[in-house]
């Protein structure tokens, strides 16, 4: 059998206190993520990975939350293209930071942030100035 790799995070939108602004900025998140590959469609994200709270309340104060994971078979072996499609996704979400949690079995746990430059990403900008930190705990023994 081979490797499983399990890959679980969170990307979050920045506080406001325009209303209206929010709810704009997470309908657009919903669409984009909703427009996702569904079922067998996807190699590496898809829609049903991906959730997050609806409507304000218990779960959703100011900031958007949403979380994802997925395990998938020796990931480590393209994980470039993983993070070229996440980028690619990123692009086209409203977020401030995003990280990634990557947990193998042949090498260990490693954990991914985005943190933009300006505290926040709108898909609007043609360039995604980010802060991409890399960070490794020991293998699992």
């Amino acid at each position: 059998m081979e490797s499983e790799s399990i890959v679980y995070g969170c990307i979050r939108d920045w506080p406001s206190e325009h209303l209206e602004q929010r709810c704009l900025r997470r309908e657009t998140n919903h669409q984009v993520l909703a427009s996702l590959p569904s079922g067998e469609a996807w190699p590496f994200l898809g829609r049903e990975m991906f959730a997050s709270c609806a409507t304000e309340g218990e779960g959703l104060y100011q900031t958007q939350v949403i979380h994802f994971g997925a395990s998938y078979r020796a990931l480590e072996y393209e994980w470039r293209l993983w993070i070229e499609q996440f980028e690619a996704l990123l692009k086209n979400l409203y977020w401030a930071s995003a990280v990634v949690h990557l947990e193998t079995e042949l090498n260990g746990c490693h954990t991914f942030r985005w943190d933009s430059e300006r505290g926040f990403h709108s898909p609007q900008e043609n360039d995604m100035r980010v802060r991409c930190i890399w960070e490794r705990e020991g293998l699992r023994g």
